[in-house]
């Protein structure tokens, strides 16, 4: 996968956020103010999500596409339709 450090390390700090904000739920904050580092969790999970998509775009999909076979071309179209038909539930 292209980006695979700059996706790790996001991941990363993403743990690191739900753990605080763990934290902040054992600790009885202030619903708003876990609600709002809930926020920026789901922000940072859908940006690395986009940097996942992109990958796979420039790598497999335009693999499938130089390859030629319809096939191969077919099963990476399905691939992405079946994920974003799953994200929709």
């Amino acid at each position: 996968m292209r980006d695979a450090d700059t996706i790790s390390k996001a991941l990363k700090r993403i743990s690191g956020q739900v753990q605080g904000v763990g934290k902040m739920v054992e600790d009885g904050r202030y619903c708003i103010d876990i609600l709002y580092q809930l926020h920026a969790v789901k922000a940072a999970l859908s940006k690395v999500e986009t940097q996942v998509l992109k990958s796979h775009a420039a790598c497999c999909v335009a693999q499938a596409i130089q390859s030629g076979d319809p096939d191969q071309q077919r099963q990476k179209f399905d691939e992405l339709i079946e994920v974003f038909a799953k994200a929709k539930l």
